[in-house]
C-alpha cells in the first residue's frame, strides 16, 4: 500500500511538472493555426473575386473579420458569431479571433478589396497574428494581390510592421 501511493506521488509530481510545457505548446500550436487560417483566407478572397467575377473584401472588425462581397460597410461582426451583411453584399466566410485565447488579428488597413479583373488589391495592408506571449507573424499584401507572410523576429528577413 505504501509503495502504490508513493509511486502515485511519483506520477502526480512528474504530471504536474510537464503540464506548462504542455500549455504552452497548445498556445503555440493555436498561433500557428490562427496564422494560416488568416493567410490561406487572403490567398481565397482573391481567389474568389476571380471567380465570381466581383471584388470580394475582407473588413477587420475587433475580434473578427469577414471575407465578403460588397462595400466595406455592408458586413458587420461582432466576434461572437456569423456576419451580419446589409444590402446584396453577401458574408463568405466570418472568422471570430476573440474566441482564439490570447490571440489578435490586427491589421494596419480597415479593409483589403480583390479586384477581380487581375486579383489585384487596394489598398495595400499588413494582417498580423498577434499571441499573448511568442512572435507574432505578419501576412503583407502587395498591389498584385499576392500574400507574403513573415515573422519580425526571423534573421535577415524585412517584415513589414503592423
Amino acid at each position: 500500500m505504501i509503495e502504490a501511493c508513493i509511486t502515485l506521488a511519483i506520477a502526480s509530481i512528474l504530471a504536474g511538472s510537464a503540464l506548462p510545457s504542455f500549455q504552452e505548446s497548445l498556445d503555440k500550436r493555436r498561433a500557428e493555426g490562427l496564422s494560416s487560417e488568416v493567410g490561406t483566407d487572403l490567398r481565397y478572397a482573391r481567389s474568389e473575386a476571380v471567380a465570381r467575377n466581383t471584388g470580394v473584401r475582407v473588413s477587420f472588425h475587433q475580434g473578427c473579420y469577414v471575407v465578403h462581397t460588397g462595400s466595406r460597410d455592408d458586413c458587420e461582426c461582432d466576434g461572437q458569431g456569423p456576419a451580419v451583411c446589409t444590402g446584396d453584399a453577401v458574408a463568405l466566410k466570418t472568422v471570430n479571433s476573440a474566441e482564439v485565447r490570447g490571440m489578435q488579428v490586427v491589421a494596419n488597413v480597415s479593409s483589403l478589396r480583390f479586384d477581380p479583373t487581375n486579383g489585384t488589391t487596394s489598398p495595400t495592408g499588413t494582417v498580423c497574428t498577434v499571441p499573448a506571449n511568442g512572435r507574432s507573424v505578419h501576412h503583407v499584401v502587395s498591389l498584385m494581390g499576392r500574400v507574403r507572410t513573415c515573422s519580425p523576429a526571423a534573421a535577415g528577413e524585412p517584415c513589414a510592421p503592423c
